[in-house]
């Protein structure tokens, strides 16, 4: 499936599970409702920022939106492996930053994601999930980056291992002059499905 169409399906199923309008998603996620629609039609290429504000609208990890449930046919258990052919990329449009979603499609309450960030690049995310209680760990494997983690600025050299939790913004950029390639670690240890984001 063309990854810009399994986001679109994804964000109309996250959506629809919780019964929220356009409107609904578009008030809580600073988004407008003509973007989203836009983004559900499979017309219009979402950045990482926006992306990340849909994902704190929904209450869920912006790396719910590279799952698929039709990764397998109906009536079988998802697979518990996933081939490196058939591991899902993504590039940001706005900072050409390269996801791959390395998790095969089997229920796991962790996900693993591999990224290649461009050298001199930045992307800042709010990342505040207020429903939900996600955890991430990034572990740099080659190259430098610079992680803003609420007002803490932390230098990752090759082998570094950074934990913390999705409630804060966090600033992604890469100092140095290669690409730098590293594996993010998530896991939701909670959800309130009913609660509503506070303004």
């Amino acid at each position: 499936m063309d990854i810009n169409t399994r986001i679109a399906q994804r964000l109309r199923d996250l959506r629809t599970a919780r019964g929220y309008s356009l409107e609904t998603l578009a008030e809580r996620s600073g988004v407008s409702r003509s973007n989203i629609s836009l983004i559900e039609r499979g017309q219009s290429s979402p950045t990482a920022a926006v992306l990340d504000k849909l994902a704190i609208g929904l209450s869920v990890a912006l790396a719910s939106f590279f799952e698929d449930s039709s990764d397998s046919d109906p009536g079988t258990a998802p697979s518990p492996l996933i081939r490196a052919a058939d591991q899902p990329q993504w590039q940001d449009p706005a900072s050409g930053y390269v996801r791959r979603r390395l998790s095969p499609p089997a229920t796991s309450p962790l996900q693993l994601v591999e990224v290649v960030f461009p050298p001199g690049q930045r992307v800042s995310l709010d990342s505040a999930v207020h429903d939900a209680d996600i955890h991430q760990q990034v572990w740099l494997i080659e190259g430098r980056m610079d992680l803003t983690v609420g007002e803490t600025t932390w230098a990752l050299a090759a082998g570094d291992c950074l934990a913390m939790q999705l409630n804060q913004p966090i600033v992604f950029h890469n100092p140095g002059a290669q690409p730098a390639r590293y594996v993010v670690a998530l896991t939701t240890l909670s959800f309130a499905p009913t609660a509503r984001r506070k303004p």
